[in-house]
């Protein structure tokens, strides 16, 4: 069965085709031209995935994301003419797992939406054990399950995005060596091709905020000053 995409889109022009072309690509796209019928679009059904534009009225972009996050877990793209690193960071921070700046090549939204539909990737291509502790506090271990796309700080189970958990289980996978941001976007985007290296920056920032015992002084997800970021298991 096809996946279903919905589409939030107030120019009529981009939303048609983004239709065209999702649909060449097997997706069962729906639209929506505004905040508000996005919501009802999927009260009514819930989509796979979501693509949606920031500035829609008197409704914005963000306000969907929000809203949809509170009963769905599901990757959702922003495509959006605004560049500014506080919008990509705002986007983000309402629940969106990718930020894609107009204008853009459909071939890059079909690319991300490829990666943002395998949370974990199969078994036989990571080294990583079944539970890896990424922080052995003695309280509230930071545990790691990638098969399991699942990460807990004792017993909380973390809210990480998909984009997230993905960045989280790159860097475990080479646990104390430097990942450039460029090879970060080859590996968690998998755009083929060099991407934005903000988007990079700001999930760090978001992933620190759920797995750092202390965000401001990060001791597991390390920044390396002019070269990338590093994992260090506590």
């Amino acid at each position: 069965m096809a996946l279903r995409l919905l589409v939030v889109e107030d120019d009529d022009h981009i939303r048609t085709a983004l239709r065209w072309a999702l649909e060449d690509e097997g997706y069962d796209v729906a639209e929506a031209g505004s905040g508000e019928e996005a919501l009802q679009a999927v009260a009514v059904s819930a989509p796979d995935l979501m693509i949606v534009d920031l500035m829609l009225g008197s409704m914005d972009g963000f306000e969907v994301i929000r809203q949809v996050r509170g009963t769905l877990d599901l990757p959702i793209i922003v495509v959006s003419a605004r560049a500014d690193t506080s919008d990509i960071e705002s986007a983000l921070d309402a629940g969106a797992d990718d930020y894609v700046i107009k204008p853009f090549a459909v071939k890059e939204i079909t690319a991300r939406l490829r990666a943002l539909r395998r949370r974990v990737r199969p078994a036989t291509e990571t080294d990583l054990p079944e539970a890896l502790v990424l922080d052995s506090d003695p309280v509230a271990p930071l545990v790691l399950r990638e098969v399991r796309g699942t990460v807990h700080r004792g017993e909380e189970q973390l809210p990480l995005t998909l984009t997230e958990f993905r960045l989280l289980c790159e860097l475990a996978s080479s646990p104390g060596r430097v990942l450039s941001r460029q090879v970060l976007l080859a590996r968690v985007w998998q755009h083929g091709f060099f991407g934005d290296e903000r988007l990079v920056d700001v999930h760090v920032r978001r992933l620190r905020t759920k797995v750092e015992r202390d965000p401001s002084a990060p001791r597991v997800v390390v920044t390396v000053r002019g070269l990338g970021y590093r994992l260090d298991p506590q």
